[in-house]
């Protein structure tokens, strides 16, 4: 006898199982991305926040993600461990599946590797890397900071922000993101911590770069487009 409902209660909770581990991965990727960065900063500016600005930055992230704090310190020893590889900072430029400019920042202690890993996930997924500038010239880079919705209400956060200095504020069903200047961006993270408190944490602040114009893709384009920033962001170096 064939039991439809056993059937559908099954493939349901497979269904989230599945979930369930694609987001487990995910939180483990990022964990592992965000205490890389802690690692690399520690062992390029040395184990001091205060004196540190990128190390106390990784830290901000860390906590925004909730990586634990025992996670964050064998991070910070690690960078101070002694000997390993020196990590150098890259940036590769390209063109994703319906003429879409992607900038891609890199921190490795292996060029080669990397950049044979990006321009295979280009070129595997419908895109190109291009040469330095050919992207970059149509963004700007600013300051981002993202805060959960709880912080406070659209207005809340915009007058926080303009007070802090902050350029732009846009908000969405999921998060507040408040935009910087480029040079500005820790002086603003650091005021709107204090407006808003300790116990609300920011969930990233950093350096992105914000295109100039969007560019509308769809149907086939689209799925590939996500593909490729999916194996990108897979890749240990990015």
């Amino acid at each position: 006898k064939f039991d439809e409902g056993s059937m559908a209660g099954h493939s349901k909770w497979a269904n989230i199982q599945h979930r369930k581990g694609a987001q487990d991965k995910k939180r483990a990727v990022l964990f592992a991305r965000l205490s890389k960065e802690i690692t690399i900063a520690s062992k390029m500016g040395g184990p001091d926040p205060d004196g540190n600005p990128r190390l106390r930055l990784a830290i901000q992230n860390a906590k925004g993600q909730s990586v634990p704090k025992d996670n964050i310190q064998r991070a910070i020893d690690k960078g101070q461990g002694g000997g390993g590889e020196d990590y150098v900072d890259i940036r590769y430029e390209g063109f994703g599946p319906g003429g879409v400019g992607v900038i891609v920042e890199a921190s490795t202690d292996n060029k080669n590797r990397t950049a044979t890993d990006v321009r295979t996930a280009f070129s595997k997924n419908g895109g190109n890397l291009g040469e330095t500038g050919s992207v970059s010239f149509s963004f700007d880079q600013v300051g981002e900071i993202e805060y959960p919705l709880s912080v406070g209400t659209e207005d809340e956060v915009m007058e926080a922000a303009i007070l802090a200095g902050a350029q732009d504020v846009e908000s969405d069903a999921d998060s507040h993101w408040i935009y910087t200047a480029r040079e500005d961006l820790q002086t603003v993270a650091d005021a709107l911590t204090e407006h808003f408190g300790e116990e609300v944490e920011a969930k990233s602040t950093k350096l992105i770069w914000k295109p100039q114009n969007n560019v509308p893709v769809d149907g086939d384009a689209a799925d590939t487009l996500m593909k490729l920033l999916d194996v990108l962001d897979e890749l240990d170096d990015v």
